[in-house]
């Protein structure tokens, strides 16, 4: 028959989980110190920075559908950033013709692109907003395409 094997803590053991504890106690007080809500600005919205970025995507139904009032409607993105930690709003101007506004933010250029033959011209507009432009490329009719915006 064996003998049970008694479990025994060393000093070496014990002061290695002590240090365990503190390492990870004192990250996680930093993460959460770090975190703020999102009504505060960042303090990376400043002068050369990325101030914001979206992608819009349109509804289930199509660019085409998209509002011609200014809306931050979730399902019409699938990515938004906005340094100031306020909303991203589209709107639908003309066919292949949309304005993006990114509310509390005051940037001086930007730069759209879409996908596939889709070329994306921007441009700034009334309000502090940004009018993106979209056709296939070589041709000077507009079409309406999913497009990604980025504001610096």
């Amino acid at each position: 028959m064996k003998a049970a094997r008694r479990l025994s803590v060393t000093p070496g053991t014990a002061l290695g989980l002590v240090a365990l504890f503190f390492a990870l106690g004192g990250s996680a007080f930093a993460v959460g110190e770090r975190i703020q809500s999102p009504s505060v600005a960042q303090a990376r919205c400043t002068n050369g920075a990325v101030r914001g970025v979206v992608t819009v995507t349109g509804t289930s139904a199509g660019m085409a559908n998209i509002s011609d009032k200014f809306t931050g409607a979730g399902n019409l993105f699938s990515r938004k950033f906005n340094c100031a930690g306020r909303s991203v709003q589209v709107r639908r101007v003309e066919m292949g013709g949309f304005e993006v506004r990114f509310v509390g933010v005051a940037g001086a250029s930007a730069v759209a692109s879409a996908p596939g033959d889709v070329l994306a011209a921007v441009e700034p507009a009334a309000g502090g907003a940004f009018k993106v432009t979209l056709h296939p490329a070589g041709r000077d009719d507009r079409v309406d395409a999913a497009f990604t915006i980025v504001v610096v």
